[in-house]
């Protein structure tokens, strides 16, 4: 499941670079409107519940295997970064798109490209790499990971 949820944030982190890039670039205004409100679309009602599920099914995982939570330092980064990027959408993503989508539904402009960009790219940037650590796993165990493997004197 946590691969599933995970490979769907992915993919929803690309499809509104996707839309960004349209939005910001083309000269159509009937163009533009229609980026920002799939991106709307996407961010109140696809995003939130896929970090979520993102974030509590890396949990989860983390505590029932052998990786644990903060036993690797790769899986403590993931974890960490998970939470930051879920913030991220609420604090930072959202309002921007839903300012954007506000100033060009009154038929203004696109106020700010980075109101529909800079999300997507932090956020996609952060799940490429997250997707790389998970493969590599690299760092070793944490100081806790380190004391849990010593068996007792």
């Amino acid at each position: 499941m946590h691969v599933t949820v995970s490979a769907c944030w992915l993919g929803l982190s690309l499809g509104l670079l996707a839309l960004g890039i349209t939005a910001a670039t083309t000269g159509s205004p009937a163009t533009v409107e229609a980026s920002v409100r799939a991106m709307k679309l996407f961010a109140d009602w696809l995003l939130l519940p896929v970090a979520f599920l993102t974030l509590l099914s890396g949990l989860l995982l983390s505590l029932g295997t052998k990786w644990g939570l903060a036993r690797y330092r790769w899986v403590y980064t993931k974890f960490w970064l998970t939470l930051a990027t879920t913030t991220a959408t609420v604090l930072a993503l959202r309002p921007g798109v839903n300012s954007a989508v506000t100033a060009v539904a009154a038929g203004g402009p696109l106020p700010d490209a980075g109101d529909v960009l800079f999300g997507p790219v932090v956020s996609l940037s952060a799940y490429v790499f997250m997707t790389v650590i998970s493969v590599l796993k690299p760092w070793g165990k944490t100081r806790r990971g380190r004391e849990r493997s010593q068996p007792f004197a």
